[in-house]
């Protein structure tokens, strides 16, 4: 996608929008990307490959990257090719102890429950691995729903159809209306063409397919309070 066509998007919140719903990610999105969690279910995943499907460990690295780029997600590389459960692979790659990564953050507690707008759970994640997260980060009420990889019959960001599925399951008809934080920019990019303001978490770095970035959601308040006032312009 060239820049200019996002900087033809980005025209589009030159005037007062109201921002009413916003879907966060939840790994790497409401944690630190530096504690580890992400990186040991990656390794869950390898494990799984090598157990369940026996690929030699040359293989599945590559077989993990071309199913990425090409579906979004290991999960749906191995249900379409290898024809694996995906309760299976799930249950076993977040069998994880979670404690040992994640602690209860009630500065981002406040930060939530001062956001005016409803707030729902975006990932490709399933919904009891999120639940598990928000649990131990404290955050469980901040939410009014999930949209998970369940909910979205297994399709992903960055299919199309997962941004679609979000918005009529979160019973918003309008993208413009919403906001994705989210700390892929390749999960953006499409919410981002659809309508949606999307803002970048984990880096302060800018890039086209986000019209905020934020190293980490704390920094919220300060980088787009425009999000507390809907009578402010979003972009600038």
């Amino acid at each position: 996608m060239q820049p200019l066509i996002y900087s033809t998007y980005l025209c589009l919140y030159n005037s007062r929008m109201l921002i009413t719903t916003l879907f966060f990610d939840v790994d790497d999105t409401l944690y630190s990307s530096e504690n580890g969690l992400w990186g040991a279910i990656r390794e869950r995943m390898n494990e799984f490959m090598y157990e369940r499907l026996h690929l030699s460990p040359q293989e599945i690295p590559v077989l993990r990257h071309k199913y990425y780029e090409t579906y979004g997600t290991t999960l749906r590389g191995l249900q379409l090719h290898h024809n694996v459960d995906p309760d299976e692979f799930l249950a076993y790659v977040h069998d994880l102890p979670l404690h040992a990564f994640l602690q209860p953050a009630p500065e981002l507690r406040t930060l939530l429950l001062s956001l005016p707008q409803r707030k729902w759970i975006f990932t490709n994640a399933d919904s009891q691995h999120a639940a598990r997260v928000l649990t131990l980060l404290g955050i469980s009420d901040c939410f009014n729903g999930f949209v998970d990889v369940r909910a979205m019959d297994f399709h992903c960001k960055p299919e199309r159809e997962a941004y679609k599925r979000a918005l009529t399951i979160s019973g918003e008809e309008d993208p413009r209306n919403c906001a994705l934080l989210d700390d892929s920019p390749r999960n953006l990019a499409p919410a981002h063409l659809l309508g949606f303001f999307t803002i970048l978490v984990g880096t302060d770095k800018p890039h086209p397919a986000a019209y905020k970035s934020i190293p980490r959601l704390l920094d919220l308040p300060q980088r787009v309070v425009e999000l507390w006032n809907s009578n402010e312009t979003l972009a600038s």
